[in-house]
């Protein structure tokens, strides 16, 4: 997904902007109650039904749980909405958990299919690094990549991030893990 005539290095704004959105816990229950109306409500911007497939709503209830479980990580692992340059919502982006005990957090974002291949993945990874340098305890930021997904690591190596290994995930499977160290950098 990187375009070469595009690229200014690893920090520097895509042609698509995104910001991001948090999905509450109001926000993320509501969709697992089925009213997607009342979690766009809660949200403040208007959530596409990308929000409730099946693997969302995997992950609005994992997310809430972490929450339950440890209210004070809520600032890393409370998932964002992805909102495009147009005022639409294309996807979902955050943390995996805060800084473990080495500095390394997990990132994960996703695209709906719809906006793919415009740049989203892109301007959301740009504002997940930022959102890593900024964060004190970081050294390093990881992402976790199925091996059938082939625009991710495309998208990601453009960042310098590097394969180092790979692990299995109970709920996604085999995955190829990488890696680039967090970078210190002005917020935008």
């Amino acid at each position: 997904m990187t375009d070469e005539a595009d690229y200014g290095g690893p920090f520097t704004r895509s042609p698509t902007r995104v910001r991001f959105v948090e999905l509450s816990g109001g926000a993320m229950s509501a969709v697992l109650d089925g009213d997607l109306s009342e979690a766009s409500s809660i949200a403040g911007v208007s959530l596409t039904e990308y929000f409730v497939t099946g693997r969302a709503r995997w992950l609005w209830r994992f997310r809430l749980d972490q929450m339950a479980a440890d209210p004070g990580q809520a600032r890393w692992i409370v998932p964002q909405a992805v909102v495009g340059d147009k005022g639409r919502v294309v996807g979902h982006a955050g943390f995996h958990g805060p800084p473990d005990e080495v500095g390394m957090v997990e990132i994960g974002y996703s695209v709906a299919p719809d906006f793919r291949r415009r740049g989203c993945a892109r301007s959301a990874l740009i504002e997940l690094l930022r959102r890593a340098a900024a964060g004190p305890a970081v050294t390093t930021v990881r992402a976790a990549i199925s091996p059938d997904n082939v625009a991710s690591p495309a998208t990601s190596s453009g960042f310098g991030f590097v394969e180092v290994g790979e692990q299995w995930d109970e709920e996604d499977g085999r995955e190829l893990v990488f890696e680039v160290a967090a970078r210190r950098v002005p917020p935008a």
